[in-house]
C-alpha cells in the first residue's frame, strides 16, 4: 500500500545559538580611557500597587470583553452581506488554524484589541449623540407647537452649535484612539497644542492607514474565498443528490437515492470541518483534500475528533430551527448573530483536536480509536437526517439544503 502522506509540521522554533566567546580584555595601557570600567545598570523600576494593579487588571478585562461583543457583533453582520461575508468565513478558519498551529486557546482570539477601539468608538459615539438627539426633539416640539416661533428657532441654533461642538468632539475622540476615555474627558488644552503641531495631518492618515492595514483584509477575504470553494466542492455531490432526489415523482427511487445523497452528505461532515482546519493552518489549498493527513490526525487523538465533530454539528442546528418560519424583520439578524455566537467556539475546538493530534507522535490504544469512529457514525448520520428533512420544514424549501451553516456562512446563496 502507498505511504499516506507525512503529517504538517509545526513551525519549526529557532535553535538558540551558541554565544560568542567575549573578546578579551586589553591590557590597562592599550584600552581607551574614555570608557568607564563598570556601567551602572539602570534602577528597577518600582512595582505598582496592589490598588493600581487590580485597577489596571479590571479595565483590561473590560476592554477584552467590549472587544469580544464588537467582534461577534462585526462578524455578525459581515455574515449576511454578500461577497463581504467571505471576511467573516476566514476570521473563523484563521481562528481554526491558529489554535491548530499552536495549540493555545488564546491564539484563537485574533484582533480582540483592534475589534474593541471600534467597539468603544461606536459606543461613546452614541453616547455623545444623545444631548443631541434630546435637542433635536425639542426643536421638533417647537416646531409643532409654533413654527417659525422665537423658542423654535432658538431650539435650532442650539442644534446647530450643539452638533458642531459633539461632532468637533468625536473627531478628537477617534483621533486620540477612540477609547471610552476619550470620550468622558476631551482634553482641550491637548487638542490646542496638537492645532498647532506641523504634520498633524499627515500624521493622521498614516494613523488610519496603518490601521487599516493591520486588519488584514485582504487576507482574511481570499482565506474565506478558498475555504468557500473548497466546501462548496465537498458539499456539491451530495446537495445535488438529495436536491434531485426531492424532485423524483416515485417515491421507492426517491429513498434510494436519498440515502445515497445522505451517505456522500455523512462522508463530507466527517472529513470537511477538519480539512478546512488542515487548510487555515497551512494555507495551501490541496491540503482541502488530503484525507491522508486527517486520518492520521485523527488516529493520534479520536476522542478530541469526536468531541470537536459532535459540537460543531451540534452547534449548526439552532440556525436550521431558526428557518422553520420568516423571521419578522426586527429580528432578521438574529440568525447570523447566533451563528457567529455558535459556530465560533465550534472552529475553536476543531483547532484545539487537530492540535492534540499534532503533539502526539504515536497513536492512540485501538480501542479509543474504534471507539472514535464508530461515535462518529450516529453523529453524522443524525446531521444528514436533519438536513434533508429541514427542506419540509424550512421557507426556503429544497433550496434550505444549500444552507451547510456547519462548513459555510449562515445562507451563502439565499441570504437572511
Amino acid at each position: 500500500m502507498p505511504e499516506p502522506p507525512p503529517l504538517p509540521a509545526r513551525p519549526a522554533e529557532k535553535a538558540e545559538e551558541s554565544p560568542e566567546p567575549e573578546p578579551k580584555s586589553a591590557p590597562p595601557a592599550l584600552a581607551p580611557r574614555s570608557q568607564p570600567a563598570e556601567v551602572a545598570a539602570p534602577a528597577p523600576e518600582a512595582k505598582a500597587s496592589f490598588p493600581v494593579r487590580a485597577w489596571r487588571k479590571f479595565w483590561s478585562f473590560i476592554d477584552w470583553s467590549m472587544g469580544v461583543l464588537a467582534l461577534i457583533c462585526g462578524l455578525a453582520i459581515l455574515a449576511v452581506i454578500p461577497v463581504l461575508n467571505f471576511l467573516s468565513l476566514g476570521y473563523l478558519l484563521e481562528v481554526s488554524g491558529r489554535i491548530a498551529r499552536t495549540g493555545k486557546f488564546k491564539s484563537g482570539w485574533v484582533g480582540i484589541r483592534k475589534a474593541s477601539q471600534v467597539g468603544s468608538l461606536v459606543v461613546g459615539t452614541w453616547l455623545v449623540l444623545l444631548p443631541v438627539r434630546l435637542v433635536s426633539d425639542m426643536w421638533k416640539d417647537a416646531e409643532i407647537i409654533e413654527s417659525g416661533g422665537p423658542v423654535a428657532e432658538g431650539w435650532r441654533v442650539g442644534l446647530i452649535v450643539l452638533s458642531v461642538i459633539t461632532a468637533i468632539h468625536i473627531a478628537w475622540a477617534a483621533l486620540r484612539g477612540g477609547r471610552f476615555r476619550h470620550f468622558l474627558w476631551p482634553a482641550p488644552i491637548k487638542f490646542v497644542k496638537w492645532l498647532g503641531q506641523e504634520g498633524k495631518f499627515t500624521h493622521v492618515r498614516n494613523g488610519v492607514f496603518g490601521y487599516i492595514r493591520d486588519l488584514r483584509i485582504p487576507y482574511y477575504f481570499w482565506l474565506g474565498f478558498r475555504g468557500f470553494v473548497g466546501a462548496v466542492m465537498w458539499l456539491a455531490i451530495p446537495v445535488l443528490i438529495l436536491f434531485g432526489a426531492a424532485h423524483i415523482p416515485n417515491d421507492g427511487g426517491s429513498l434510494v437515492v436519498t440515502l445515497i445523497g445522505s451517505f456522500f452528505l455523512m462522508i463530507a461532515a466527517m472529513y470537511l470541518p477538519f480539512m478546512q482546519t488542515h487548510f487555515a493552518m497551512t494555507g495551501k489549498f490541496e491540503a482541502l483534500f488530503q484525507i491522508g493527513v486527517v486520518r492520521q490526525v485523527f488516529r493520534r487523538a479520536p476522542i478530541a475528533f469526536w468531541f470537536s465533530l459532535l459540537i460543531t454539528l451540534l452547534f449548526a442546528l439552532p440556525l436550521y430551527l431558526l428557518k422553520i418560519e420568516l423571521a419578522p424583520q426586527e429580528v432578521a439578524w438574529l440568525p447570523s448573530l447566533l451563528f457567529v455566537v455558535f459556530i465560533f467556539p465550534a472552529r475553536v475546538l476543531v483547532g484545539w483536536a487537530f492540535s492534540r493530534g499534532l503533539k502526539r507522535e504515536q497513536p492512540r490504544n485501538w480501542f479509543f480509536r474504534w471507539s472514535g469512529r464508530l461515535a462518529a457514525i450516529p453523529v453524522v448520520g443524525a446531521y444528514a437526517f436533519i438536513v434533508w428533512l429541514t427542506q419540509y420544514l424550512s421557507f426556503h424549501g429544497t433550496w434550505s439544503l444549500l444552507e451547510q451553516h456547519a462548513f459555510l456562512v449562515p445562507a451563502p446563496m439565499l441570504g437572511l
